[in-house]
């Protein structure tokens, strides 16, 4: 049996052991934020952010994000198509409507064009993802938001190490949210960053985050009901060691997509992740996208792949295309405008780019890849039709 090779997966070594040790035995009574701070510290300093608050999810920075600038009921959020649910989620958690724009074709990031397109009296705030690892036009989308006065939340929740004309990922917008699930280059097991340098919007989500109640306050006497997004101490030791070796993971994930695209640049049917001129892609997850006349569906795909023990993950779904949001969006009209989204992601798939892969285990993909998709059967072409139908 073939050894199987696991989608995604961090870099742990014996500095995060000693550092989730030592929160363990010390992290308490007047040490128990020690860890917390040092972590936001040493994360605003690596963003070149003036703030940075530690949560339990990326997830809770975009909550409190959209709260902290008090969007609610009767408000609009424009959201890129092509994200996790996490990204639009929080919207609903605030009582705003999600509004779904179509994608870049290169970079698969929110399309500056769709997101202008769709602005309303009601728009309120623009979520741009920064989509594994790529970088949107933000020149653009700041432009757009700074005309209509709309807030910016960047999504940076897959772009740890990600540069946009010189500056960090996260730092382009209002605020910047990051994610440290298990799967992201650095982690936390679970756990979430907000930064921000509005010193207004700083000090309000301190108060979200721990039930209504303002920093420092011994009295528990709450102004309001809030929230409960705090990180634990052994998390933010994990985080501290991982943010201390935060160039390291991403040239690590930056050397593993290039021995994809060595090996797979000779194919003219395909398409890697793009990095756009003026940016630096942190490549969190390696994804290909195959020419439409290949056939084949990435459901299909990743089924020949995981016969071989090959893990992989699909390109998100359009988010108007799911059930969770049938009643948000016409699903029709969606599919008609974002036509980009709809025509990539049917063919396309994140491949393995754990931290502890190998470059025997980058040949066995690629070989497996490429027999998969010069040796599709016949009828492959009425496979995509009808899922994209």
């Amino acid at each position: 049996m073939m050894k199987p090779i696991p989608i995604s997966g961090p870099s742990i070594t014996e500095r995060e052991i000693r550092y989730v040790a030592d929160a363990c035995a010390n992290a308490w009574y007047e040490n128990a934020n020690a860890y917390n701070a040092r972590f936001e510290q040493a994360f605003a300093a690596y963003v070149n952010s003036a703030h940075a608050i530690s949560l339990p999810s990326c997830t809770a920075g975009l909550h409190i994000s959209l709260a902290a600038m008090n969007i609610g009921p009767g408000d609009e959020v424009i959201v890129p198509d092509i994200t996790w649910i996490a990204s639009a989620a929080p919207v609903s958690y605030v009582g705003a409507t999600p509004i779904f724009a179509d994608i870049d074709p290169a970079t698969w990031c929110l399309d500056a064009g769709s997101f202008e397109r769709l602005i309303t009296p009601r728009t309120k705030a623009v979520i741009p993802v920064d989509l594994y690892g790529g970088m949107p036009d933000l020149t653009s989308i700041r432009a757009i938001a700074a005309h209509h006065n709309i807030r910016i939340v960047e999504d940076a929740a897959e772009a740890l190490g990600s540069e946009y004309h010189g500056r960090k990922a996260g730092k382009l917008g209002d605020t910047g949210v990051f994610s440290f699930h298990g799967s992201k280059t650095m982690t936390t097991g679970e756990g979430g960053m907000v930064v921000t340098d509005d010193e207004t919007l700083y000090r309000r989500m301190l108060v979200l985050r721990d039930h209504g109640r303002q920093p420092d306050d011994v009295n528990f006497f709450n102004g309001e009901v809030a929230f409960k997004y705090k990180m634990t101490s052994l998390q933010a030791a994990l985080g501290l060691a991982q943010i201390e070796r935060a160039e390291e993971l991403v040239e690590r994930k930056r050397w593993i997509f290039a021995r994809y695209r060595e090996r797979l640049s000779d194919l003219p049917y395909l398409s890697l992740n793009h990095e756009a001129d003026g940016t630096r892609n942190s490549y969190w997850m390696v994804t290909v996208v195959w020419d439409r006349e290949i056939g084949l569906t990435k459901e299909a795909v990743m089924a020949a792949l995981r016969d071989d023990g090959i893990a992989t993950r699909p390109f998100f779904h359009p988010l108007s295309s799911l059930p969770a949001y049938k009643q948000a969006q016409d699903r029709a009209r969606a599919g008609r405008d974002n036509t980009v989204s709809y025509d990539i992601s049917p063919r396309a798939i994140n491949l393995p780019c754990a931290m502890s892969i190998e470059e025997s285990d980058i040949d066995r993909v690629c070989e497996n890849l490429r027999r998969i998709l010069e040796h599709r059967p016949a009828r492959s072409s009425i496979v995509m039709q009808r899922a994209t139908s």
